[in-house]
């Protein structure tokens, strides 16, 4: 087991109760007169991974000293928008592998998937308004509405070959790291902290978020297919601009920029191969990590605001051993 996957079970152990009273919160709010409701969104569900971003509001919580059931329906509302997001995705990426089985559109169809995300974006905003609190809804409705832009900002870039470094980020802050965001300031909000620490909160899981992507984009040309459960290279076919390709086109020859522009705008994986020993020949993985490691030290630099204890020493393992990501 490598360091971070120790360190994430490590926080996972510390709110195992808060996750298992959450799931109680899933498995009763996913009860539909719709069999098909229910069976889509379970499959999806039970497929488990690490769930960081409920984790997240869970692990905020305490850190600032909240034990209110509201934090496990938010908890749960950020897993529905999360699963929501994952079923329309793979739809629109036509992705046929996921956590390591099948995706829910390779198994019931691409209108039950489509249909069974509208539902969970529906059953989160009913479990949002019982709060009653405007702030979160706000919160949760903002930041349901920038990951919409940033799927759409995706398509936009597909097979762009001249994507910049500063639109790929726009498109991770906004696709992935915005849930983070919203995750760690739901925590800040029903904990009643001051405006200062709330926007540490929030700063927190954005860069956490945005680490987390930029490092999964690594994982894309320098990982294990048994290990991810996503096929290698899906990004490449999909036509997907990342930053190893980015940064390995910068430093490439004109020669090598070709192929990977070609490759970009085909989306074709033929030299498949050749992109990936370009990739780490040009020390684009290196370099992509560095931008990953700027923001974990952004998310560590983000919590010396919060009191300290085992909450807040967990979220500063996830920030600071993310960089051994393996999983």
């Amino acid at each position: 087991m490598s360091a971070n996957s120790s360190s994430t079970a490590a926080a996972l152990a510390l709110i195992a109760d808060d996750m298992s009273a959450m799931d109680a919160v899933i498995a009763r709010r996913l009860q539909s007169e719709v069999p098909l409701v229910a069976q889509v969104s379970q499959y999806i569900i039970a497929a488990g991974g690490k769930r960081l971003r409920p984790a997240l509001v869970l692990l905020m919580c305490g850190a600032l000293g909240y034990r209110g059931e509201e934090r496990l329906s938010l908890a749960a509302v950020v897993e529905f928008i999360h699963t929501a997001t994952l079923l329309h995705d793979d739809v629109v990426d036509e992705s046929t592998l996921r956590r390591g089985r099948s995706t829910a559109h390779e198994v019931f169809g691409n209108p039950a998937s489509v249909l069974v995300g509208d539902f969970l974006y529906s059953r989160a905003f009913q479990m949002m308004v019982e709060v009653g609190d405007m702030r979160i809804m706000q919160t949760l409705a903002d930041a349901t509405n920038v990951i919409a832009e940033g799927e759409v900002l995706q398509l936009m870039n597909m097979h762009d070959a001249e994507l910049s470094e500063e639109g790929y980020l726009r498109v991770i802050r906004s696709k992935t790291a915005k849930l983070f965001e919203a995750s760690a300031r739901l925590a800040a909000l029903l904990s009643q902290s001051s405006a200062s620490l709330e926007q540490n909160c929030a700063e927190y899981g954005q860069a956490l978020g945005t680490a987390f992507q930029v490092i999964d984009d690594v994982l894309d040309y320098d990982g294990d297919v048994s290990e991810m459960g996503k096929n290698l290279g899906d990004d490449l076919r999909e036509g997907k601009v990342t930053l190893p390709l980015i940064i390995a086109m910068q430093r490439g020859t004109e020669a090598e920029r070709n192929i990977i522009r070609q490759a970009i705008e085909t989306g074709g994986t033929g030299q498949m191969a050749q992109i990936v020993a370009i990739v780490q020949q040009t020390g684009a993985l290196e370099a992509t990590r560095g931008a990953a490691a700027a923001e974990a030290q952004r998310a560590l630099n983000a919590l010396q605001a919060l009191p300290q204890n085992v909450y807040s020493d967990s979220l500063m393992q996830l920030a600071s051993q993310l960089l051994e990501r393996r999983f």
